[in-house]
């Protein structure tokens, strides 16, 4: 195999320097290199002349030369059957792969290079290391008759059974590309073209032969429907001038209205011209009448000013009357308070006289005032011991006070810290509940019925047990099993059995219960110390991570050992070979895994096994019992020292009532003496402030007859003023008297002038009414004479519109010659209308479509009867000029038989086995060896038995010593012996 490489290197060197004899023919492989490619980091494969065998295991490489041949001469992915990307072609870890294929050409070799890109899925082509197009890669190629899409020329791996799939038709143009001329393969095509086309010109005559006797038939069937149109399009067009002339009409009917209308509006304006000139004498002697009445108005209206002026000022003169009054009033008024005031004095002093007589009497019946005085001052020390005793009394109390409010706060927290452990103990029944319904069922039952056992009872121990650290409840749950978690705990066997047989047979629950042994085990020893341990990791043993009942701990040293499995840390599962040596324990936890160790039977070996720790379920939420008992002590202590407390207030309020009771009674008696003693000094006390009251009486005595000769003075003052007030008043009612007369003679004068105008107006405005009516029967007709001018024109506008006339356009002669022939009334027009109408109606179905798809169909039929003489002096020529053969059945049919005692049969994916395919297929390929015009041909690896592998390869050497002209390129997974 090396010297095979040397010479191939040797050959290529030759080719390289352009020596003129050179074995290689135009277009052969000279050099494959690939990089990264399949399962090649970097390889460079330079090919002899006819025949190369590559020979190779499986998975070597051979069949990445044959996909790098065929990418690399710009064939499809998909041809190899290998993958569907170009990208899945680059070795696995790369992002970029290349393939270089030199092919011979002379003077110089054509190189072409194929880079291919993972991330993208793309290539890039290059050619003699020059950036090229797909298109420019594959017209290169082909220029050299390389045909890697071909079968007979190259056959991949995955393509064996793909050539014995190929229909006769393609294995001839297979056969045609491979071994013959361009020229041959095209001409086949042309053939096969020119019978298509002449098969095509067949169907195409006798389809339009049939069309158009179609056609003809159609149009003999719409010559009655056109003449049935032509008779249709006189009525309607009948139609069309009465309709043109209607309008004409109804414009003259509405301009004779216009005409009639404007007389009789000229008519009503001449009677209105007279009315108004009737109008104007009454206007003139309604406007005098008015004038008088101004003038008149304005002599009341002075009139009546002055007279208003002089009543304000009588009534000025009557409010000064009423003023003096007033005063004169308020002046007696208060000499009769002051004579009311001076009457009450007196009564007063009479009063004052007798109530100091009565207490002169009294003080001089009342006795010499004795000596008190010893007995107050022995009151006054008696109360103050009294006081004393009651301040002490109320400080204690104060004390006793603060010291209950002091023990109720600290109750109260105590209560609400059992609170919040009760709710944790809730959560965890709640707990059970969910999970064991029946084991809830049985505690409801034991709590109700703890008197029927002789010993303690404990709960289920997922219940009893208080994990002292949450992060510790993993262990404890990883270590005792869920049924013994939900177990109750019995100290006597035969409490255990009273239970199940309860809860088992009467109430059919399923609940565990386990007995504490009889010797208890809670205060079991460990096998060694802890801090033996602690280089090792561990920090504690199980029992020191949890409290439970005496019972519960008892079941479970004696059952489970927790006295003596050692719970450690990361730092014991990084070392945990060394403690399992040195330690000989038999259980272990670390952080986050349980380590059982055990002792073969037969090696005496350890043999360990570990297993991840589950999280906890039950025990996540503990109770701290010596917390919650001292806090349930703490409170009985706090309700007795309450009770106490409570004693000691009673005993206090009762002495202080007592106390309050005895201070009571001596004030009183305190204040009878000295009420005793205060009684004589009082009295003498009110006698003179009387006496300075009754002196002060008799200075402020009034002069009654003095004010009685002031008052009268002041009236006698007021009177004259009274007096002078009343002499103008009389004054200015003389003056009013004459103005009142001149307003009535005003006011007669202007009633019988406005009588005078309202018969004025009542004539003038009898006038107007008929004014008005002329004015409403005159705008009423030159209304309806501008409507109907606006109808004239509106009308008009149609008539021109309908007959489509532009604005200047003069009535055509033709529209008044038809016009002469139809009626000239609405009624005879509209009834010839309706009548031409019902005629028209009669002919359904019609349009003008018909005409146009007759003429059109006569007109098709002209040009089809054209075209198809055409067509078919087209079809004569060609059935002149080529024969009349079958040329795309034209193919190959390749007929085999391997026994001599059968018969020949043809080649097909079905009838022959895998291997009778296989060298069929390389037979066929050898016999066309000697015709074949590319230059080169591939086949990778047929894998038959041995002595069929050695006759194919055999016949492919016999084959190249007699033609040498096409390289070949075989491979085999081992060598042919």
């Amino acid at each position: 195999m090396a010297a095979a490489r040397e010479k191939g290197k040797a050959v290529w060197k030759s080719v390289k320097g352009g020596e003129s004899q050179s074995p290689f023919v135009l277009g052969s492989i000279v050099r494959i290199f690939m990089e990264n490619f399949l399962t090649y980091t970097v390889c460079e494969v330079f090919p002899g002349p006819n025949l190369n065998v590559v020979l190779g295991a499986n998975g070597t490489g051979k069949s990445s030369i044959v996909c790098a041949i065929c990418l690399g001469l710009a064939g499809k992915p998909s041809f190899l059957a290998r993958a569907d990307k170009i990208g899945l072609f680059v070795k696995q870890g790369c992002m970029k792969g290349a393939v270089e294929i030199e092919l011979f050409k002379s003077p110089d070799n054509i190189i072409i290079t194929r880079e291919i890109y993972v991330v993208s899925n793309a290539s890039a082509w290059f050619i003699n290391k020059k950036p090229a197009t797909l298109k420019t890669v594959e017209e290169q190629i082909a220029a050299l008759n390389i045909q890697v899409d071909n079968l007979c020329q190259f056959l991949p791996q995955d393509k064996v059974g793909e050539f014995t799939k190929l229909s006769k038709t393609e294995l001839l143009e297979a056969t045609e590309k491979s071994i013959g001329s361009p020229e041959m393969y095209q001409f086949h095509c042309e053939l096969k073209n020119y019978r298509e086309k002449e098969r095509e010109l067949e169907n195409l005559c006798r389809e339009k032969t049939t069309s158009l006797e179609k056609m003809k038939q159609r149009v003999e069937r719409y010559k009655q429907d056109v003449d049935r149109y032509h008779e249709c399009k006189r009525h309607v067009d009948l139609i069309e001038m009465l309709e043109r002339k209607r309008p004409w009409v109804e414009y003259e009917n509405v301009r004779e209205q216009h005409e009639e209308a404007k007389q009789n509006r000229n008519q009503v304006k001449k009677e209105l011209k007279s009315l108004k000139e009737m109008q104007a004498p009454w206007t003139k002697k309604i406007e005098e009448a008015e004038e008088n009445l101004k003038s008149l108005d304005m002599k009341t209206r002075d009139n009546t000013a002055e007279i208003r002026s002089i009543s304000q000022k009588c009534k000025e003169k009557q409010d000064a009357l009423e003023m003096k009054d007033k005063q004169i009033e308020e002046i007696n008024q208060a000499f009769r308070m002051k004579k009311d005031e001076e009457t009450n004095r007196q009564k007063k002093i009479y009063q004052t006289q007798k109530i100091i007589q009565e207490w002169q009497n009294e003080l001089d019946t009342m006795a010499v005032c004795e000596n008190l005085q010893p007995q107050i001052d022995a009151v006054n020390i008696e109360l103050k011991e009294l006081q004393e005793e009651r301040v002490n009394i109320d400080n204690d109390v104060s004390d006793l006070r603060a010291e209950k409010t002091n023990q109720e706060r600290e109750k109260k927290r105590i209560i609400d810290r059992l609170g919040q452990l009760n709710n944790i103990m809730h959560m965890k029944e709640e707990n059970l509940k969910m999970r064991f319904r029946d084991t809830h069922s049985a505690l409801m039952w034991l709590r109700k019925n703890k008197e029927k056992f002789k010993k303690r009872a404990c709960e289920p121990m997922m219940l009893e047990i208080n994990v002292k650290d949450s992060r510790h409840a993993k262990y404890i749950e990883n270590h005792i099993s869920t049924n013994d978690m939900r177990a109750f705990v019995f100290e006597c066997q035969e409490d255990m059995e009273t239970f199940l047989v309860e809860m088992r047979d009467h109430q059919k629950l399923r609940v565990n219960a386990v007995c504490a042994p009889a010797e208890s085990c809670a205060e079991n020893l460990p096998s060694r110390p802890i801090e033996e341990l602690h280089r090792y990791g561990f920090y504690s043993y199980l029992r020191e991570l949890f409290d439970a009942p005496h019972p519960v701990m008892s079941y479970l040293c004696s059952q489970y050992r927790v006295h003596d499995v050692p719970v450690g840390t990361e730092k014991t599962r990084d070392m945990i070979e060394r403690v399992i040596q040195e330690t000989n324990l038999r259980q272990m936890y670390t952080a986050e895994e349980r380590y059982v160790i055990k002792v073969s039977s037969y090696t005496k070996q350890n043999l360990s096994s570990n297993t991840c720790l589950r999280e906890a379920q039950f025990l996540t939420t503990s109770v701290d019992t010596d917390e919650r008992e001292q806090l349930e002590n703490q409170q009985q202590d706090i309700n007795n020292m309450l009770k106490s407390l409570d004693a000691r207030l009673t005993v206090l309020f009762d002495r202080q009532k007592l106390l309050e009771h005895k201070d009571n009674k001596l004030r009183q008696e305190k204040k009878a003496l000295l009420e005793r003693g205060n009684q004589r000094r009082q009295l003498e006390s009110k006698i003179g402030v009387k006496y300075d009251s009754l002196r002060q009486l008799e200075q402020d005595a009034i002069d009654l007859e003095k004010e009685f000769q002031l008052a009268n003075v002041k009236i006698k003052e007021i009177n004259k003023q009274k007096a002078g007030l009343v002499s103008e008043l009389m004054h200015l009612i003389k003056r009013i008297i004459p103005l009142n007369i001149v307003k009535v003679t005003l006011a007669l004068q202007i009633t019988r002038m406005t009588a005078e105008k309202n018969r004025l107006q009542s004539e003038y405005k009898a006038g107007t009414v008929q004014l008005r009516a002329a004015q409403q029967r005159f705008h009423e007709l030159d209304n309806k004479k501008q409507l109907l001018y606006e109808k004239c024109v509106e009308l008009m506008k149609q008539a021109r519109q309908v007959c489509r006339l532009g604005p200047g356009q003069d009535f055509p002669e033709e529209f008044q010659v038809a016009f002469q022939t139809l009626p000239n009334t609405l009624e005879e027009i509209d009834a010839f209308l309706s009548e031409e109408k019902t005629r028209a109606s009669c002919f359904t179905g019609l349009s003008a479509s018909v005409v146009e798809e007759y003429n059109k169909q006569t007109q098709e039929i002209q040009q089809l009867t054209e075209y198809l003489e055409g067509k078919k002096n087209e079809l004569n020529n060609y059935k002149q000029n080529i024969s009349q053969e079958e040329y795309e059945k034209y193919g190959i049919r390749i007929r085999v038989k391997f026994h001599s005692s059968t018969e020949l049969h043809e080649l097909t994916p079905y009838h022959q086995s895998g291997g009778e395919k296989t060298v069929s297929t390389m037979l066929y390929l050898m016999a066309l060896q000697e015709l074949n015009r590319c230059p080169f041909r591939v086949v990778d690896e047929i894998n038959q038995v041995r002595i069929n592998s050695a006759v194919l390869f055999f016949l492919c050497t016999d084959a190249y010593d007699i033609v040498e002209r096409t390289d070949f390129f075989f491979l085999f997974r081992e060598w042919i012996q």
